[in-house]
């Protein structure tokens, strides 16, 4: 199921009888699942000793919902900070939707953002984080996705709530889409509203208040995703300015947690989106399925194909049939509490040991 299909039938938008009885399943599945969140939560609340240090500090960034939420541009603004401290950085992750044990397409982003910070993909998130000590000398952890991670101990805890979607309507998967309930908030030290320029004033405000009400103690952030340029396959192809989108046709394709975001910034950017082709989160591409963005790009009649910087390291061709393939890449900028969050992450980066080389 694409995620635009289960965010419409979770969230209401699909209706119908079958949509009903669907969401009522669904529902009788959610207690279950909340059930064992709550279980596992309360073991590590029970048992510090579960907890595991490694040594170094250990930032998390992370999120309570499925799908995107701007987790990629965070790691690497906060990657930035530490390393503008002189501190060496190392990258963790789970690795979820590598194949034949190489890098995800989220590392190769990272790899080619960030090519002076090392990233480290094993389910084992400890034995990551040791590997990128011993072997990579990090000083300091950068822990993708970690907020349900709680094996890893960590000093400072970010969870990103998606402005578009910021409570997973409502619900615990699969009846929703969040991974636990809203309550675990109270374990952040930073909650930052990604893409915050997507809502109005109002509704970020009423994201704020129901977010301290819960972690009155956490710092309140908010960041947008700004695009920075088209990019694509190959040293030799010069990034291009995103103003060259404004009034083009535009066909785009991408296989990502949030779709929706991503075809309404090219809507912000001035593009006219004549085709959009959605593929599963971490879509492994295959000659069928450039043979299909090609198609529905003829179709179309589109001046420009355009995908997600998360797309072009998989796809990994610098054409499709006659038109150039060019990725938006896009960083994150904190705008409010950026400050305040840059002193936490000098304070980590304080806390690193020594440098020995």
């Amino acid at each position: 199921m694409r995620s635009s299909d289960f965010y419409d039938l979770v969230s209401g938008r699909r209706r119908g009888l079958g949509a009903v009885a669907l969401r009522g399943l669904l529902s009788l599945a959610e207690g279950p699942y909340r059930v064992g969140v709550w279980w596992r939560n309360r073991r590590y609340d029970a048992k510090p000793e579960l907890t595991q240090r490694v040594g170094v500090p250990v930032v998390s960034v992370g999120n309570l919902t499925l799908g995107g939420s701007g987790k990629t541009p965070m790691v690497k603004w906060v990657s930035r900070q530490l390393r503008a401290e002189g501190v060496r950085v190392g990258l963790v992750s789970r690795g979820y939707g590598s194949t034949d044990g190489g890098p995800n397409d989220e590392a190769l982003e990272l790899e080619q953002s960030l090519p002076d910070v090392p990233h480290v993909q094993n389910r084992d998130r400890v034995a990551a984080a040791q590997l990128a000590i011993e072997e990579l000398a990090s000083q300091v952890i950068v822990m993708d996705d970690g907020f349900q991670h709680r094996r890893l101990g960590r000093n400072l805890d970010i969870v990103l709530l998606d402005a578009t979607e910021p409570f997973g309507f409502g619900h615990v998967f699969p009846r929703g889409a969040l991974r636990e309930p809203v309550g675990s908030l109270k374990r952040a030290d930073v909650i930052c509203l990604t893409r915050s320029d997507l809502v109005s004033a109002s509704d970020r405000e009423a994201v704020r208040a129901r977010a301290v009400k819960t972690a009155p103690d956490a710092l309140w952030c908010e960041s947008v995703t700004r695009p920075t340029g088209l990019i694509g396959v190959g040293d030799a192809v010069e990034t291009e300015p995103v103003e060259r989108l404004r009034g083009a046709r535009v066909a785009a394709f991408c296989g990502i947690g949030n779709p929706l975001a991503f075809r309404k910034l090219l809507v912000n950017l001035g593009a006219e989106v004549a085709a959009f082709t959605e593929f599963a989160d971490h879509h492994a591409y295959t000659r069928s399925d450039i043979e299909r963005i090609e198609h529905e790009t003829s179709a179309s009649n589109a001046e420009w194909i355009v995908c997600t910087h998360k797309d072009l390291v998989k796809v990994g061709v610098a054409t499709i049939g006659d038109l150039p393939l060019r990725a938006l890449a896009i960083d994150a900028e904190v705008t409010v509490g950026a400050e305040e969050l840059k002193q936490l992450l000098a304070r980590v980066a304080s806390e690193a040991p020594a440098d020995e080389w």
